[in-house]
């Protein structure tokens, strides 16, 4: 077996990983030593507004950090952020703050490596083929979106030879895009090469065609060839970092990849793994996606970020937090909620450590973590760490289990009871939503496949849960919009309250 360190390469400030070659090497040399580090997922609430994060970054520095300095073996999982939104100071961005930070953010916020710029110039190739495509009569109707990392609302609707064939296209975000989820779960360059042949191209008479009926994949495998790989970076403290694929939880699964927390499980006895925006998003899909479906681990705790203001500003969400709590819990996981504090917050710990207990929480780590880093929780995380080192290898339960051959439709409402607190009969079905699905399924027919055994993905607004959130209980409801299959990635997208999958930047 080779060593390590024949997998990395420098660049420039970062380190770049062969993941899939060097997790194989210890899978063919089971007498290799290796650890096997367990996950802890970080969530939040769900924010006021969609552009305010609760501060799960920030948290993931100065966890780790705090957990290093208690002796444990601690590294990070980061997502990277979407320059589009991110970078232009719609949000915080994807290295932390103050303190708790990482040692070049301006790397983090500004396109790493160029994965980014790869995956989408590797769809945008998919897409240029298909064009060519329907000039030589494959296909009449083009399917798979362009994608770009500079949102614009003239690129929403395009078209191919306008004045001629007029065929529609359509433009996404990269970090949405079918090819990110594709590398996202994939745990092989050749998988992501069959994966990638199964993408649908468009249509001819009705009939779907696939890549695979007409391309040669090793053109998109090369633009790949360092964009799969994890960088390896670190904080302020010299924490390890790994930093791999896309967020977007709300329109896409917003996870890391699974090959990169795998990567570092292997190499860490604590691996803390960052999920994109509340945990009725990112966790939900932590959850029911990448373990339940894909093979990751199930998480060993859970910790919940919440603000202070969050937490309490609208008496008709609050809500929300205690949910989000109380599901993760009621899941096996042991959930700590961790309140991420402002400058002037200080005095309310007592406060907010008594409306916990008064909630039934576990008590709550707390402290300004912009401020002071690591340094704000190393002494109040001895029930967490006991809560990893007695959590056992995975929670045996009915959520761990697959829902592949179930309904789509039930399967959607299953999670929408579990993860938004909406029973199935307060699920209302829009016009057209019933022909979205039929045509799913038929499509899916016509590739082979069935419908029933995609995962399903939950395309949602990232600052609501339901409708309406500000409802009473007993009348919130979900409405279900439309649905889009991805069959290389093996997803099915279904859209749900609102949601918009070219979103754009709001300057601050």
């Amino acid at each position: 077996m080779s060593t390590y360190e024949s997998y990395v390469t420098q660049y420039g400030q970062v380190e770049k990983i062969d993941a899939f070659a060097y997790l194989k090497d210890l899978e063919d040399n089971p007498q290799e030593p290796r650890k096997h580090g367990k996950v802890v997922l970080v969530t939040a609430d769900t924010p006021l507004k969609a552009s305010r994060g609760e501060g799960k970054t920030t948290t993931t520095i100065a966890l780790i950090d705090a957990l290093r300095a208690r002796g444990v073996d601690a590294a990070a999982v980061l997502r990277q952020p979407s320059m589009g939104i991110t970078a232009a100071g719609s949000k915080g961005g994807a290295s932390g703050g103050g303190k708790a930070s990482l040692t070049h953010p301006e790397l983090i916020d500004w396109g790493l490596c160029g994965e980014m710029a790869a995956i989408a110039a590797a769809q945008n190739l998919l897409v240029a083929f298909a064009e060519k495509a329907v000039d030589d009569g494959r296909i009449d109707t083009i399917l798979l979106p362009r994608v770009s990392e500079t949102p614009s609302r003239s690129l929403r609707q395009i078209a191919v030879d306008r004045g001629k064939g007029n065929v529609p296209e359509r433009m996404v975000l990269t970090p949405t895009c079918e090819l990110m989820q594709i590398v996202v779960l994939s745990r092989s360059m050749e998988e992501i090469g069959r994966r990638v042949s199964e993408i649908v191209a468009g249509t001819l008479d009705g009939k779907p065609v696939v890549f695979g009926d007409f391309i040669d994949l090793w053109r998109i495998t090369n633009i790949l060839t360092d964009a799969v790989k994890p960088a390896l970076t670190e904080t302020k403290q010299g924490s390890p970092v790994y930093v791999h694929c896309g967020p977007f939880a709300n329109v896409s699964i917003g996870i890391p990849s699974l090959v990169s927390v795998e990567l570092a499980c292997a190499r860490h006895d604590v691996v803390i793994v960052e999920a994109g925006y509340g945990t009725d998003a990112g966790a939900q899909k932590w959850l029911d996606i990448a373990a339940r479906e894909f093979g990751a681990q199930w998480p060993a705790a859970a910790v919940v970020v919440t603000r202070a203001s969050t937490w309490r500003d609208d008496p008709s969400l609050r809500w929300r937090y205690p949910f989000h709590i109380n599901r993760l819990e009621g899941l096996g996981l042991a959930s700590f909620p961790l309140i991420n504090l402002w400058e002037g917050e200080d005095d309310q710990v007592p406060q907010l450590r008594e409306q916990a207990a008064d909630l039934g929480f576990r008590n709550p780590i707390v402290g300004n973590l912009f401020r002071d880093g690591g340094d704000a929780l190393s002494d109040q995380l001895d029930a967490f760490i006991d809560a990893i080192h007695t959590s056992g290898d995975a929670v045996a339960s009915e959520s761990s289990e697959s829902h592949r051959g179930m309904d789509t439709l039930d399967d959607v409402r299953w999670i929408i009871r579990s993860a938004y607190g909406v029973p199935p009969e307060r699920v209302v079905l829009r016009e057209g939503f019933e022909q979205s699905l039929q045509a799913a399924r038929e499509l899916c027919a016509s590739l082979g496949k069935r419908l029933e055994d995609m995962a399903v993905v939950a395309v949602k607004s990232p600052a609501t849960m339901t409708d309406d959130d500000h409802a009473s209980e007993q009348d919130r409801t979900v409405t279900l919009k439309k649905v889009e299959v991805h069959a290389g990635a093996g997803l099915v997208q279904v859209n749900l309250t609102s949601s918009l999958t070219t979103p754009m930047p709001k300057i601050v």
